[in-house]
């Protein structure tokens, strides 16, 4: 299908980032989207490690672009649809989300399918120089409000928000071992010790799921929440990406992996992906981020063994596919090189959780 806007003429100001088409994206925008037409300049924002977030700056207004990484993308991995569709639901709740402006699934514009959204103030704490000038006070509150907004989104009513068949609720933890183990087949690249092992361990030891049908965030971690702390306040979730209807321990357990297994160990210190989080940055511990959550949520919250063993193998799964994509000059950004040390160690810890469940 052609675009209308491709035959509209509007300048497009310094060079664009990869990723993106300045004069094409203009185009389109004078016609879908008047009120941000005019000459464009973008910048990506560091940070992400699948999706690609550009910050957009139309006329004196600045607005958020995502769209897809570049090139070897994962089948139902990137779906800008699905975000878009999320934050608009969420929007009117009680659950902090940018206001979605647009949603582009004609490739022809930029190359892949978008959406821009409302740019949030705040700050996205991810670096240990960023959490180390934080207050001991204000890293626990800052903690505790991210269980908080948690435990918000798992109360939402899906049908409430026009999400009842947003996702597969049945049978949803063992989809998602099938899912990330056939994601994993797609990304190998190198010998992976253990893997294989894990992969058929969770596949074995598949728990009931007592609490599916929530809407589960698929990534929930504090770089992907948008706050401050004067006062302490999460203003934006961010990255709903992989986000569904399924069980919300699947969030809690990636969360502790991101939060304990590699925010407190080692390997966590400085990091591409945990690096200024987790006790070791004088944060909360785990199980205190459990026990608030379980006081601000009607979710039985029972042992999470197994659910972090799923968050290891889910982890290790996405950081083979970021290398993959850097050993083929298909990432945009710094840390690249380092993510696929990551993958060895979440799978030993995987394993052992895995025997614990």
């Amino acid at each position: 299908m052609t675009d209308p806007a491709a035959d509209v003429a509007v300048p497009s100001t310094g060079p664009a980032p990869r990723g993106l088409d300045l004069d094409r994206l203009a185009a389109h925008l004078a016609v879908h989207r008047p009120d941000l037409s005019g000459p464009l300049s973008a910048r990506l924002i560091a940070g992400g490690k699948s999706n690609l977030t550009y910050l957009l700056r139309a006329g004196d207004r600045e607005v958020v672009l995502r769209r897809p990484p570049l090139g070897h993308v994962l089948a139902t991995a990137h779906d800008m649809a699905r975000e878009h569709r999320v934050i608009s639901a969420l929007a009117p709740t009680g659950v902090p989300v940018p206001e979605p402006l647009l949603l582009c699934a004609d490739e022809s514009v930029i190359g892949a399918p978008f959406y821009l959204m409302a740019k949030v103030d705040g700050e996205v704490y991810r670096r240990r120089e960023q959490t180390d000038a934080l207050t001991a006070a204000q890293r626990r509150d800052l903690a505790l409000a991210m269980m908080d907004t948690l435990a918000t989104l798992h109360r939402v009513e899906p049908a409430e928000v026009g999400l009842a068949d947003f996702g597969r609720p049945e049978g949803y933890l063992a989809r998602q071992v099938r899912r990330w183990a056939g994601q994993l087949d797609r990304s190998r690249s190198r010998a992976l010790p253990g893997i294989d092992e894990l992969r058929d361990a969770l596949a074995a030891s598949v728990p009931e799921g007592a609490n599916a049908g929530r809407i589960v965030h698929g990534d929930y971690r504090l770089d992907n929440l948008l706050a401050t702390v004067d006062p302490v306040a999460v203003r934006a979730v961010l990255d709903w990406e992989m986000a569904t209807l399924g069980d919300p321990l699947a969030d809690l357990g990636l969360l502790l992996t991101y939060w304990d297994v590699l925010g407190d160990s080692d390997h966590g210190d400085g990091n591409p992906v945990a690096d200024g989080i987790g006790p070791r940055a004088g944060f909360p511990t785990g199980a205190d981020l459990i026990e608030r959550y379980a006081g601000r949520s009607d979710v039985d919250v029972g042992p999470l063994h197994w659910h972090v063993a799923l968050g290891c193998f889910k982890l290790a799964v996405i950081c083979e596919g970021i290398h993959y994509r850097h050993t083929l000059g298909q990432t945009l950004g710094e840390g690249f090189d380092r993510i696929g040390d990551l993958v060895a160690p979440l799978v030993a810890h995987g394993l052992r959780a895995v025997r614990e469940s």
